[in-house]
């Protein structure tokens, strides 16, 4: 019994020994990898705020008719000014959303140069 334990146990200690030796990262991979995830974060606020515009552009457009129906000139005003907040904000949504894509790609092209890297590396060996 305990033979067969060991026959059953030292093909998985093998594969969980040769694991960390087989997905080791380069450090160009590390790099990339890091900006990617730090450019889908970005992404992901940026998303957010284009929202956020969205929904203040809206609000100002209906206080903006809201206004123009009970010619309230204040009310009127207060809506063009939170509608004009409202594209600014998705405006620099957008900004931002093309920076974390630009980061993205940056963060792909320093993880397949460190992918060359390493199969270079392994080349020379």
């Amino acid at each position: 019994m305990i033979r067969s334990l060991i026959r059953l146990s030292l093909p998985v200690v093998a594969l969980l020994l040769a694991g960390p030796v087989r997905g080791a990262e380069s450090a160009g991979e590390k790099a990339g990898n890091t900006m990617e995830r730090k450019a889908n974060t970005e992404e992901k606020a940026a998303n957010a705020e284009k929202v956020k515009g969205a929904r203040l552009e809206e609000q100002g457009k209906a206080e903006e008719k809201a206004g123009k129906k009970k010619d309230n000139k204040r009310e009127e005003a207060a809506g063009k000014a939170r509608k004009k907040k409202g594209e600014a904000v998705s405006k620099a949504g957008d900004a931002k959303m093309d920076e974390a894509k630009q980061m993205e790609n940056s963060g792909n092209d320093a993880e397949k140069s460190g992918v060359k890297a390493k199969k270079a590396a392994e080349k020379a060996k």
